[in-house]
């Protein structure tokens, strides 16, 4: 595979098969990278650092080969795909990776009759409406139905073997995907998903199963391509009331968990506006429980207590990234301080901007990079945002 270089005058943190290695301690004995032990909660020589959205329209050379059209043209393109998911490896030298790809790849993948609109985000040609739309959403067969995904996986597994940077590979919650389906693109108050979800329960249950099973399936695909862990995109579950959530959604999220446990790899849950669901969110069975930036990861922690996960991710809030560089530096520190230095994986508390100049992000990686663990201590009334 042909590796594209970083653009003239860009800074760089790490080079792909290359020293510095970003996700292992170079002065220490060989050992598990410090993302994956981060995640189990074990000690670690700094707080590891990636960011949700780090390939992307943000960075010079993702613009200059990522091309016109539909994400799920280029996703169709291993090579391509790789190079994309590598480039912020390659420039900002983060500690983890994550699979160039989109949640809506498996619906895709099975004919439902799925894009993603440049700017706008996926369509659907025909929405989700009765049971009878159940029989477009077949079961997902990956080494049939993306094997584009895998060879991309297996082309990063080879590639990130040397500098030791885990991949993550990732995939839509049910609910998440059920609310594009039903909705037809995206929207501001899931009207038609609330209104599904109350007024025919036994078909949401259905189609939340089918969905739980196709993430499952994509997800240990990818583990078996050479993912070393994973990350559930519930984007939109901050929509729901607790009750909601409790009832009609966390059930079909903890199957997906409970499907992936075998397997050993970090298991990460992700939402954004979820503060008042942490606490079920944690008992869906992940190791790692990503917080947007509405709330501080040492508040996180206690309204996470109570369950399995031994960490946290988050939670910069990424808007600030486009604040002059003091600003940025005391916030991360402030993120840092919440996390308390041991079990913190450090990131934004949703994706990177478009408009974020890299140069803030190479140089957020080493201030994270640069502040000891043991160090930290959650600061008293600090913010994390």
């Amino acid at each position: 595979m042909r590796l594209l270089p970083v653009p003239a005058g860009a800074r760089v943190r790490g080079s792909v098969g290359a020293v510095p290695e970003p996700g292992v301690d170079p002065a220490g004995p060989a050992t598990e990278p410090v993302f994956l032990r981060a995640c189990r909660g074990l000690p670690v020589e700094r707080v590891p650092v990636w960011f949700m959205r780090q390939a992307g329209r943000s960075l010079p050379e993702y613009r200059a080969v990522r091309g016109e059209g539909s994400i799920l043209q280029t996703i169709a393109r291993p090579e391509l795909a790789a190079e994309l998911t590598l480039q912020p490896v390659r420039r900002h030298g983060v500690d983890a990776a994550i699979l160039f790809s989109d949640i809506v790849v498996p619906v895709a993948a099975v004919g439902f009759g799925v894009d993603v609109e440049p700017g706008h985000g996926p369509v659907i040609d025909r929405p989700f409406r009765s049971a009878g739309d159940l029989h477009r959403l077949r079961p997902l067969e990956p080494e049939i139905d993306t094997p584009a995904v895998l060879e991309t996986v297996r082309i990063l597994a080879g590639e990130l073997r040397s500098p030791g940077v885990p991949l993550i590979g990732f995939a839509g919650a049910p609910f998440t995907v059920a609310s594009y389906l039903v909705e037809g693109g995206p929207s501001r108050t899931y009207s038609r998903t609330k209104a599904l979800m109350h007024g025919d329960p036994g078909l949401w249950s259905r189609l939340l199963d089918v969905l739980a099973d196709m993430a499952l399936a994509s997800l240990r695909s990818q583990v078996a391509a050479g993912a070393q862990a994973i990350q559930l995109f519930d984007s939109w579950a901050g929509a729901l009331s607790p009750a909601d959530y409790e009832q009609r959604v966390l059930p079909a999220s903890r199957r997906v968990f409970a499907g992936l446990a075998d397997l050993g790899v970090p298991r990460i849950h992700f939402g954004v506006g979820t503060g008042e669901l942490l606490g079920l969110m944690a008992g869906a069975g992940s190791d790692v429980i990503g917080v947007d930036w509405r709330v501080p990861l040492d508040e996180a922690r206690r309204r996470t207590a109570e369950h399995r996960p031994t960490a946290v991710q988050g939670n910069l809030d990424p808007a600030l990234l486009l604040a002059p560089w003091p600003v940025v530096d005391t916030e991360a520190r402030a993120v840092l301080a919440a996390g308390g230095g041991q079990g913190h994986v450090f990131n934004l508390g949703h994706g990177v901007l478009p408009e974020t100049d890299p140069g803030v992000l190479t140089d957020l990686v080493e201030l994270v990079h640069a502040v000891p663990p043991g160090s930290l201590r959650p600061a008293a009334g600090g913010t994390s945002s």
